[in-house]
C-alpha cells in the first residue's frame, strides 16, 4: 500500500513538474504551439489616431485601450502618415511578418531589451521600440515587419 502511494506522488510531481516545463517553454518561446498565433502570412489592421501627443491605437480583441506607440515609432509614423489627410484622427495601418502587396516600410529587428524590441526603419533611418504588446500579434518577435499606412 505505502509503494502505491508512493508511486502515486512520484506520478503526481512528475506531471506537476513536465506541465511547470511546458509552460516556462511556452512563455520563453522556446517551442511555438499550434493556434497561438496568427497564421504566418497573415496581414493584420490597427487603426491609430493620436491621444495626449502621441500615436495610440484600440485592439479590443487583444484587450488593449489607448496603446501608445513610443520611443522613435511614433516619429516613424508621423513621417508614414505625412500625406494621409487628417491622420490624427486615425488611418488604416497594415502590418505582417511578411512581404505583402503592397507594403510600403520594413523594420527590421534589431534587438530585445527585456521587456520590448527594437527596430530599424533604413527608410527613415530610424530606430523605434516595441512594446510586449507586440506579442499580441506574433508568437515571437519577428526579423522583419512590413508595413502600410492608408487613409481609412
Amino acid at each position: 500500500m505505502a509503494s502505491r502511494i508512493r508511486v502515486y506522488h512520484v506520478l503526481t510531481a512528475a506531471v506537476l513538474l513536465s506541465a511547470g516545463i511546458a509552460g516556462l517553454a511556452w512563455h520563453q518561446n522556446w517551442v511555438p504551439l499550434t493556434g497561438t498565433s496568427p497564421p504566418s502570412n497573415s496581414i493584420m489592421v490597427l487603426m491609430p489616431y493620436r491621444h495626449a501627443g502621441t500615436w495610440v491605437f484600440d485592439d479590443p480583441a487583444a484587450g488593449l485601450r489607448q496603446e501608445p506607440f513610443v520611443a522613435g515609432i511614433p516619429e516613424m509614423i508621423d513621417e508614414m502618415v505625412a500625406d494621409i489627410p487628417h491622420a490624427e484622427d486615425g488611418f488604416r495601418l497594415l502590418f505582417s511578418a511578411h512581404p505583402f502587396p503592397g507594403y510600403t516600410h520594413k523594420l527590421v529587428w534589431r534587438r530585445g531589451d527585456g521587456t520590448g524590441n527594437w527596430y530599424y526603419s533604413e527608410q527613415f533611418q530610424k530606430e523605434g521600440w516595441l512594446c510586449p504588446a507586440l506579442f499580441k500579434y506574433f508568437r515571437a518577435a519577428p526579423k522583419e515587419i512590413y508595413v502600410k499606412a492608408e487613409a481609412k
